[in-house]
């Protein structure tokens, strides 16, 4: 038995060439790749796939609980597969069963947990000092699964770890007295390989002898670290597993090369780091020892699948461990085997020009030239990406990086969604959602897709539709953007596909075969376990968008039996918003609304009823919370517009604004709600803003949490009357430096809340003189509400509506600040207050 061990970068296209060249002379009986046992099934689909792709991995028991393992077409691992595809030469993956490595996690999490209660226990609970939580179940992300085993991977842009292991090209970089590893790596393997391969020649001169310079490295580094040092002590978990999956791999190719079917010529392509690991008599442990090192681990039952993944997912910033810097500029190596920097500088100007930024042919040969010669001046045998970043800069962005940010988004990592084919197996969930992608002419991608919907249109409302239902079953394809115009009939979205929601796809599956049946399910589900009403009118709605009517009657029941036993005012309100909009746009859907109106109908009769007691004895978080929902039933009312239930609800609110002794902020908002219906006129709402600010015995607190409810998040009232104004204005004058020191925060929050126009509007009418209450309504109050010393009304002060006593020289000092910062013209020249 011949065993030929090629120790690769994950994911390196110098790599994969090296690969291909030496299967090609090699031409080996079997080829065995690094990846989960389990994948072996899934490869009789490698020719219907287009990569990047990726094999995954999931519990039956739970699907989210799931692994990756990603290709691209520059991957070396890849070229295996297609070289077994291609010459019919078996391949199979010998990597440890995810089966296996989900156990030992779960494992590991449980111990976890075991001794987070213990420490709590000894810290005297849960909210001791002891107190930690273990990773969820299914938390592992793609770089769990590949792990950064190769050459390199977790290499990088900042300093190598301390750790051999943790970064073995790192160590090799400052050992050859580089100080970046990732340049290092492709002045060594990448770029060779093309400054190598000349016209004619294919490049697959030196492949093997490169292959026993990566493994005699790699040897030296795990022998020069020995066994101790290779990984952190405090990392357990982590050597367990590592010392697992190279026994893993060491007993398959022991079986490879045994029994009725060995082969003879056996290649194996793995994580650089584990080559010394598997050469020399098939590594230096014997199949007992491996043996025994399996042990005590049952294996998780699993299934396995393709699904589509992106460039973005391989680079190393997302978090996979085995990631590379730049996947878009790799992909561009090995598409572009000769005249690389001409084509890449000529892309980059491509994508410059479509964002309507100037890229002359001029600009682009400079550019070029520029890149060759920092590369010579660098000692470089072709430019590497930095040379090209820096020759764009200068020659095709001006020195501008805004621009070069788009490059790096759009070329140098990528947007690329890769496909798998019809006949990979999947669960029936899946399959619907493929064919009503493909009905409704919604296609996947990585790219930001902003698509508008005309609801009036049966495509378009089931496009709707769809997207809401992956919503509820927790695949956020679409999220709804904002509409110009007041229609109801139209919605925006924007898509986006992300690879982990094939996996949520899988773990949705639990609930029905069809998206429809699946998103109803989750809704009678959720209802069965809502805590409130407001949760269960906020599902009723969202069945309503998603088209569901089983699942309309089965919340409509749900909403009706809790809204019998509630008597939380509060409550009724918040319900009451979703019902109103279902009422007023349910026909734009073709939804029967028959059964909401009387629902809504129900709590409009209960919520006037409740909320004048409602509004008794309230604190102020209380307050906050119920100047909340009277807002938002008021927005229901107004939506649903039945005559008789408006009126009564303004009696309602008349009713809770007149409240003696209730809560401030509530007796505002609700002033505003009657004013802005005209159901008291504007010297009714002078008179009770008057009487709030300056009533004998009200506390500055209380009138600011009144001015708060009033105002709202509006200053309109302010801005377009100056009898309110001047109210408001003279109350402000009049307090004391203690009162005024009360009343500030909650006045700033008010004020922070106006439009910018408002703001201006405000300081203009208070720069060019407002009217002052006649008699003595106003003046300068304690913290307690008495009439403060100095002030009109209290001792000393001067007469009730006349003039402040201003300094005008300190007024001047900050009037230009006020000036600038509120953008008034001409005030900076005023130095009195009128």
């Amino acid at each position: 038995m011949s065993v030929t061990v090629l120790g690769i970068r994950h994911h390196g296209p110098g790599s994969a060439r090296a690969v291909e060249a030496a299967l090609a002379e090699l031409d080996p009986d079997l080829v065995l790749v690094e990846g989960p046992a389990e994948g072996d099934a899934a490869l009789a689909h490698t020719g219907s796939l287009t990569p990047p792709v990726a094999l995954t991995v999931y519990a039956r028991d739970e699907p989210r609980d799931a692994a990756f393992w990603p290709f691209a077409e520059f991957s070396p691992e890849w070229r295996a597969l297609l070289h077994g595809a291609a010459t019919g030469v078996p391949v199979r993956f010998i990597d440890l069963p995810f089966g296996l490595s989900l156990a030992l996690r779960r494992q590991e999490q449980a111990e976890a947990a075991a001794r987070a209660v213990d420490a709590d226990a000894e810290a005297g609970g849960p909210d001791g000092a002891g107190s930690r939580s273990a990773d969820p179940p299914g938390a592992s992300s793609p770089g769990d699964a590949a792990g950064g085993d190769g050459a390199g991977g977790a290499g990088g842009e900042g300093e190598p770890a301390h750790l051999v292991e943790d970064d073995p090209l790192g160590w090799l970089a400052r050992a050859a007295g580089h100080d970046d590893p990732e340049r290092f790596w492709e002045d060594l393997v990448e770029h060779r390989r093309l400054a190598r391969a000349g016209p004619g020649e294919p490049g697959r001169d030196g492949a093997l002898e490169l292959f026993a310079a990566v493994a005699n490295a790699m040897t030296e580094l795990r022998d020069e670290a020995g066994p101790g040092d290779r990984v952190s002590p405090t990392r357990v978990e982590h050597r367990r597993r590592e010392e697992m999956r190279e026994a893993h791999m060491r007993l398959e190719i022991r079986r490879a090369g045994s029994g009725a079917d060995a082969a003879a010529r056996i290649a194996v392509v793995c994580g650089a780091w584990h080559v010394p690991a598997l050469t020399g008599a098939v590594g230096r442990m014997s199949a007992t020892a491996d043996q025994r090192t399996l042990r005590g681990v049952r294996a998780v039952r699993t299934d396995t699948t393709w699904v589509p993944w992106t460039h973005a997912r391989l680079a190393a910033e997302s978090g996979y461990g085995a990631g590379v810097a730049s996947p878009g500029w790799y992909h561009h190596l090995w598409t572009s085997r000769d005249q690389a920097t001409t084509r890449w500088v000529t892309r980059v100007a491509g994508l410059l020009r479509a964002a309507d930024l100037p890229a002359s042919s001029a600009s682009v040969i400079e550019t070029v030239r520029l890149a060759e010669a920092l590369a010579a001046v660098r000692e470089r045998a072709v430019p590497g990406l930095t040379e090209l970043n820096d020759a764009v800069l200068a020659g095709l962005c001006g020195g501008d990086p805004v621009p070069l940010a788009v490059v790096r988004e759009q070329l140098v990592v990528g947007r690329v969604l890769g496909a798998v084919g019809e006949d990979v197996p999947t669960v029936p969930l899946a399959a619907d959602l493929a064919r009503l992608q493909r009905r409704l002419r919604l296609r996947p991608g990585a790219d930001d897709q902003k698509i508008r919907l005309d609801l009036r249109k049966d495509v378009d409302r089931e496009r709707g539709q769809l997207l809401r239902r992956l919503r509820l079953l927790d695949v956020p394809w679409g999220t709804p953007a904002a509409t110009s115009g007041t229609g109801t009939f139209a919605e925006a979205w924007t898509l986006r596909w992300e690879p982990e929601f094939s996996v949520a796809v899988v773990a949705a599956a639990r609930y029905g075969s069809t998206v429809a049946d699946a998103a109803t399910a989750v809704i009678t589900e959720r209802t069965e376990a809502a805590a409130d009403l407001p949760a269960v009118t906020a599902l009723l709605e969202a069945a309503v968008l998603a088209g569901l009517p089983t699942a309309m009657a089965v919340v409509a029941a749900g909403l009706e039996r809790r809204a019998a036993g509630t008597g939380d005012v509060a409550h009724l309100m918040a319900a009451l918003a979703p019902l109103a909009r279902i009422h007023r746009y349910g026909d734009v859907r073709a939804t029967d609304t028959t059964g909401v109106a009387a629902l809504a109908e129900s709590l409009m009769v209960r919520i006037c009823a409740g909320l004048p007691p409602a509004c008794v004895s309230l604190d102020d978080d209380a307050a906050d919370a119920m100047a909340a929902a009277i807002d938002s039933a008021d927005g229901a009312f107004r939506l649903i517009a039945d005559p008789e239930h408006v009126e009564r609800w303004h009696v309602a609110v008349r009713a809770a604004a007149d409240i003696h002794g209730g809560n401030s902020l509530v007796n505002g908002r609700c002033t505003r709600i009657l004013s802005d219906a005209g159901d008291i006129d504007q010297a009714e709402v002078a008179l009770r803003l008057d009487r709030a600010l300056s009533a004998a015995g009200v506390a500055p607190a209380d009138a600011a949490r009144w001015l708060e409810g009033f105002l709202g998040s509006t200053g309109s009232v302010l801005a377009r009357d100056p009898r309110m104004l001047g109210l408001v204005d003279a109350w402000l004058a009049s307090l004391t430096a203690d009162a005024f020191t009360v009343v500030l925060a909650p006045l700033r929050r008010v004020f922070a809340a106006f439009t910018a126009p408002e703001r201006r509007m405000i300081a203009e009418r208070a720069g060019s003189g407002l009217p002052r209450p006649a008699g003595g309504g106003t003046g300068p109050t304690t913290p307690t509400g008495g009439p403060a010393a100095g002030g009109p009304g209290g001792p000393g002060g001067p007469a009730a509506g006349g003039p402040a006593a201003w300094d005008a020289d300190r007024v001047a000092l900050v009037l230009p600040v006020v000036a600038s910062l509120l953008t008034i013209p001409g005030l900076e020249r005023t130095a009195t207050h009128e």
